[in-house]
């Protein structure tokens, strides 16, 4: 018996040599065959998501069927083969950098090679088996995981060249907006059809999550529609390199230690190793909220709206996304002012609130939590082992957590307070004082970034209006799904008044000196907020000279720092207009600071020291 397995052992050893043996003879021509097929695989997956959408999204003859079947078996094959290449020519790279989860797709497109291989037996072993390997159902969701996996590849393989993250972050906003514009325009998404224009600024305000609409959505888009707008507004909300980062560790952890250096600064964490759990923690709580405030929405509107349980489930979840993220879109007429809900329970407007200050606090903010939770996690831990508690560090909210929560909470105060006093009699007239206060908190935090409004906003006092300006330019957090200069540069800006007023040389705040590139750049985005937005209500007025400035104005403020609130006039805005609005948004999604140095470039200081000199400043 010891003879036996120790002869198939020494088979196993040779043909092992033999097979490493023949591979090194041909590296260079396996490594060519790996580069070729992965640039052919990446633009075979482009071909098949625009085959399955153009497939799911019109309508077709039985030819045009067949053709674009046709197109997606041959992205299959094309699929096929790369995965057997990478198993046989590319064993021990594939398996030095392939991940459990990138297994289970890859085994998924070899399994689809059986109905190729092996027609429709008439009486299968497994009923089940049929079912599913011989069913497009099986088919689409594997060819689409595919393709998305290595479009992810692709993308961050870009990161790994050293391209300008600022430029390819711009360019994965408007290569989004453009690919929704398209979607949304597909006779399966709406009821009577849509332009270009009117297309092209739903999927632009979608993507930068402002909620600006030139249509009514309701009676405008499909539940297909909906669904379309519902991802546009997801992947905007996160950013589209959140999502490609995500799958490419995820699934492979084949990228650069550049690339991985990149995103680990946009989703703020401190370390290398912890890159993976804090997208995975950012992505989980990110859908732990939307499904949380979907439950709560679906348990305020049950059997008030008349709609089906259905439609209630779409319009929780839908309304649950949006506010988290921002974006102000709502799939009923008259949005959150429907009169259903204006006078039915307030916990909807509650939940929406919620759902809409938690979206606007900031993912690094999200990311300090987690180590505080954490670190007070090994503490209690600590202390049932050991009967000890380990020391606390000495700051465990840093100080960029420290100030956006002081700040916004103390706008989110006075804020409500202002606008109970100013519509009491106004707006809110009529309406019982437990729902003027609630009414007052919701539409008072919406203007920050969201763009919801239980009232018509067309109908506040003047004075309302100009809190509102303020509250828009203002708006969330950095690094949020919120617009406006953000509520840190706001404070850095307040701090460094304060310190001038009491003749302070250093800026401070919470025992930490805030740094003088921070100063530099908070006081760069108030000054180019306020350029851009005299440029964008300039010109607005200019193009249409017969409506409201005052609404003009109102419409630049909202679409530069994206938060979506009207006065009612978008509908009516000419075409040069909804574009020069679509521009605004998309700078105020990307930062025209980011932009302008992903285009400029940076250039160094020169290596000696100008003299110093002083400007007069009253």
């Amino acid at each position: 018996m010891s003879n036996g397995l120790q002869g198939i052992r020494h088979r196993f050893l040779a043909a092992r040599l033999a097979y490493l043996r023949f591979t090194a003879r041909f590296v260079p021509a396996i490594r060519l065959g790996t580069a070729i097929l992965g640039a052919a695989t990446f633009a075979g997956s482009l071909v098949c998501l625009v085959a399955m959408t153009v497939y799911f999204g019109f309508d077709h003859t039985e030819t045009d069927f067949r053709r674009l079947a046709g197109v997606l078996r041959g992205c299959q094959i094309l699929f096929i083969v790369n995965v057997l290449y990478g198993l046989t020519l590319s064993l021990r790279r594939t398996l030095r950098e392939t991940k459990i989860i990138k297994w289970i797709v890859d085994l998924g497109v070899i399994l689809t090679l059986l109905p190729l291989a092996y027609p429709r037996p008439e009486h299968p072993w497994f009923e089940i088996l049929d079912h599913i390997l011989y069913s497009n159902k099986f088919l689409f969701p594997v060819l689409a995981a595919y393709s998305v996996v290595s479009l992810s590849f692709g993308i961050t393989r870009l990161l790994g060249r050293r391209t300008n993250p600022s430029l390819i972050l711009s360019a994965s906003f408007l290569l989004l907006i453009l690919v929704g514009s398209l979607l949304l325009m597909m006779p399966r998404c709406t009821y009577g059809g849509i332009g270009y224009v009117d297309a092209l600024f739903v999927s632009t305000s979608a993507v930068c999550i402002t909620g600006l609409t030139s249509v009514d959505v309701p009676a405008t888009f499909t539940p297909a529609g909906i669904l379309v707008l519902a991802i546009l507004i997801q992947t905007g909300g996160l950013g589209v390199m959140t999502f490609t980062s995500f799958f490419a560790l995820f699934f492979s952890g084949n990228t650069s230690i550049y690339s991985q250096l990149l995103v680990r600064d946009m989703v703020y964490s401190k370390t290398m190793s912890a890159l993976l759990p804090t997208l995975l923690y950012i992505l989980a709580f990110t859908l732990a909220i939307e499904l949380a405030g979907a439950a709560a929405i679906f348990l305020s509107i049950h059997d008030t709206l008349g709609m089906t349980l259905e439609d209630e489930l779409i319009f929780s979840g839908f309304h649950s996304l949006s506010a988290f993220c921002n974006a102000g879109f709502s799939n009923i007429e008259g949005g959150l002012s429907n009169p259903l809900l204006l006078n039915s329970s307030q916990w909807i407007y509650v939940t929406v609130t919620i759902l809409v200050t938690a979206g606007g606090i900031g993912f690094p903010i999200l990311v300090n939590f987690r180590q505080a939770a954490v670190a007070r996690l090994k503490r209690i831990w600590s202390w049932i082992r050991r009967r000890q508690a380990t020391r606390m560090p000495t700051h465990l909210y840093d100080l960029n957590t420290k100030i956006v929560l002081v700040t916004s909470v103390s706008l989110t105060v006075i804020s409500t307070l202002l606008f109970l006093l100013f519509e009491y009699d106004n707006t809110l007239e009529g309406m019982p004082l437990g729902h003027k206060i609630i009414q007052s908190w919701f539409n008072s935090s919406v203007p920050r970034s969201s763009g919801f409004s239980s009232v018509n906003p067309a109908a506040f006092t003047n004075i309302t209006i100009l809190m509102f300006l303020l509250l828009m330019w203002i708006g969330g957090a950095s690094q949020s799904t919120a617009g406006g200069i953000k509520v840190n540069t706001f404070a850095t800006m307040i701090l460094n008044l304060k310190a001038i007023i009491l003749g302070r040389e250093r800026v401070t705040a919470y025992d930490r000196t805030i740094a003088v590139p921070s100063l530099r750049r908070a006081h760069a985005v108030i000054g180019l907020s306020i350029l851009s937005l005299a440029f964008y209500a300039i010109t607005l007025v200019g193009l249409e000279p017969e409506l409201s400035p005052k609404a003009l104005a109102y419409e630049a403020v909202s679409a530069l720092f994206t938060v979506g609130s009207s006065l009612g006039v978008t509908p009516a805005l000419s075409i040069p207009s909804k574009i020069l609005l679509c521009t605004a948004m998309f700078l105020g999604r990307v930062g025209i600071i980011s932009l302008l140095v992903g285009v400029v470039g940076v250039h160094n200081d020169p290596p000696f020291r100008l003299p110093t000199d002083n400007i007069i400043i009253n």
